[in-house]
């Protein structure tokens, strides 16, 4: 997958088996790849823009390649033979995603579009893809995001303390799930921006010589402004009740030249946008989590973790709440999204719903995804998705069989070494 950030592409191979909220997983690698500066630009050109239908073609294969080549390295590295991989999921890179929908030609249209083309990854790698996750909730009546609830639930549920997950990409989400429920009672939604509002002001003002605040240091270098904080925090996205997805069109280019605009110094305005961050975080849970349920923990993942400044704001803004980074419960906190998709890509392989309606907004629980297969769907060496259980059976890729494989509790991640044979998902 490669996320709202646009900063490359991140990998996590994993082994998974069970169904459902039970499954058992372990990690057994995990890598991200950077895009190269020439395709991340035309990612940015491209992204919620009018762009030229020639180019989102050739960036939608050229992305397939890359992808492939990038599962292709993390294997490599982890010494796992690419022929041990039975299914990838790929996310894609989301270009434009309108979950609110608009009036067009007569209709209201909800639509998304996320590139990288999985039949490319596919005869690149010998390998079924499962890809296009977001459309089905969308016709479902969903917004398509989140869909990382799933694997929140899975892991992080717990019977006596209500806990909320928020990872910080290029936007900020949160799944908030009271202690001892079931996925109807989870909340969930993207809180506005992480990272996207930060990053853009660093490469705007450094002139593309920094594409992100390393280490927080300007922000920390900085004061924040307090009026035009309290301005931003007055945006009518915090106020709307989930379900709700932000994106690009909100925390892009256009909003970013408007902050350029002010008089603030460039360590002023980045600590200001940093405060941003932390504070529609804390904002959304004080305003639609809280008055439903006990929050005891919260739980951290994303690249914003990287962010000393970022973190130590959202902290104060949180507290007394104790704020942990995800790897306190065993999750990588970069790899936490990838990991997500190969968990909705096993579950779509295997007939699987795997969306949470109570927070896409989704009619009905529906399975997720397209398959691209790279073989007959019951080819003698179980390389295609719908004989993917008796692959699993036959090939013994329990964890509890591997030599080096730690096996998991339910619902439960662990890191292992890698077994002989693995399920993989490049998002």
């Amino acid at each position: 997958m490669s996320g709202t950030s646009l900063d490359g592409i991140d990998v996590a191979i994993i082994d998974m088996t069970g169904s459902g909220f039970k499954a058992k997983i372990n990690v057994l690698t995990s890598h991200s790849v950077p895009y190269p500066k020439s395709v991340r630009d035309a990612l940015f050109a491209m992204s919620n823009s009018n762009a030229h239908t020639g180019d989102i073609s050739r960036l939608n294969f050229l992305l397939g390649e890359l992808y492939a080549e990038a599962l292709e390295e993390t294997a490599e590295r982890a010494s796992i033979p690419l022929q041990t991989i039975k299914l990838i999921g790929c996310h894609g890179q989301t270009i434009f995603h309108e979950g609110q929908g608009c009036q067009y030609l007569g209709k209201k249209v909800s639509s998304t579009m996320q590139i990288g083309e999985s039949s490319v990854i596919s005869e690149r790698t010998g390998i079924d893809v499962i890809s296009n996750f977001r459309e089905r909730d969308m016709a479902a009546g969903g917004k398509g995001a989140p869909l990382v609830p799933y694997l929140d639930y899975m892991l992080i549920r717990h019977r006596g303390r209500g806990r909320v997950a928020v990872n910080i990409g290029g936007i900020s989400n949160l799944t908030a799930i009271p202690s001892n429920t079931s996925t109807d009672r989870v909340v969930a939604f993207d809180t506005g921006p992480g990272n996207m509002v930060i990053d853009q002001l660093v490469a705007r003002i450094t002139l593309g010589r920094q594409c992100y605040d390393r280490d927080g240091v300007m922000a920390a270098a900085g004061e924040v402004d307090p009026k035009l904080l309290a301005k931003l925090l007055r945006d009518k996205y915090f106020r709307a009740k989930p379900p709700k997805t932000a994106g690009r069109e909100q925390y892009g280019p256009e909003l970013v030249s408007k902050l350029l605009d002010t008089e603030l110094s460039s360590e002023d305005l980045i600590a200001t946008a940093t405060a941003l961050t932390a504070e529609s975080i804390a904002l959304g849970l004080r305003n639609f989590v809280l008055p439903e349920m006990r929050v005891d923990e919260v739980f951290v993942s994303g690249g914003g973790v990287h962010n000393p400044t970022l973190m130590r704001m959202l902290r104060k803004a949180l507290d007394p709440i104790p704020v942990m980074e995800s790897s306190e419960v065993g999750l990588d906190v970069d790899a936490k999204e990838a990991i997500a998709f190969a968990v909705l890509a096993y579950e779509t392989a295997h007939c699987r719903p795997s969306n949470v309606p109570n927070a896409t907004g989704a009619k009905r629980s529906v399975v997720l995804g397209k398959v691209t297969q790279n073989g007959p769907p019951h080819s003698a060496n179980g390389n295609g998705a719908g004989n993917l259980d008796g692959a699993v059976a036959r090939n013994g890729s329990s964890t509890a069989t591997h030599k080096n494989a730690k096996p998991t509790r339910s619902g439960k991640v662990a890191h292992a070494a890698a077994p002989a044979k693995v399920k993989a998902a490049a998002r």
